[in-house]
This record gives structure tokens, C-alpha cells and sequence, in this order.
């Protein structure tokens, strides 16, 4: 099992309803509901936002300006091109 963080919420008097009345039908506990309602939030909203790929792009920039080193005269690049990527 996973180690598990004590965590103290604040829920709605319709909410704590249904959150026993949904345990009590699965027979499970009320945290194990949560934990649940969690892991298929974090699944549809957090984890479609992400574009890996527009992440992998930045990284090989960086790595590009990483690999320039010191630059004679200063770097090729201003702040403000940064901001236009």
C-alpha cells in the first residue's frame, strides 16, 4: 500500500450525504472515495493539459544555448525572442 498523507477537507453538507451514501453502496470508506474521485479527476483535467511534445521543443532550445557556451561578444539571442516561442 501506498504511504498515505493525513489531510483535513472542507465539504459541502450535501456532499458528506453523498459521500456516505456512495461508500456505504461500495463498501468502501468515505477516504477511499476520495482518494478515487482524485485519481479520476487528475486523469481528465491535469494530464490532457500537458503537450509533452512543446516541452521536449524547449528543452532541445535550451540545450542548444547550453551546448553555445560563452559567446564572443555576448549571446546570440535577446530576452524578448525568448517570450515570442
Amino acid at each position: 500500500m501506498a504511504r498515505m498523507v493525513r489531510k483535513q477537507v472542507y465539504i459541502e453538507s450535501r456532499q458528506e450525504i453523498l459521500l456516505k451514501r456512495l461508500a456505504q453502496q461500495a463498501g468502501i470508506t468515505e477516504a477511499e472515495i476520495i482518494r478515487q474521485a482524485i485519481d479520476q479527476h487528475t486523469k481528465t483535467v491535469v494530464l490532457t493539459n500537458r503537450d509533452l511534445a512543446a516541452w521536449q521543443r524547449e528543452v532541445s532550445f535550451i540545450d542548444d544555448l547550453i551546448q553555445q557556451g560563452p559567446v564572443p561578444g555576448g549571446r546570440t539571442w535577446r530576452r524578448e525572442e525568448l517570450h515570442e516561442r
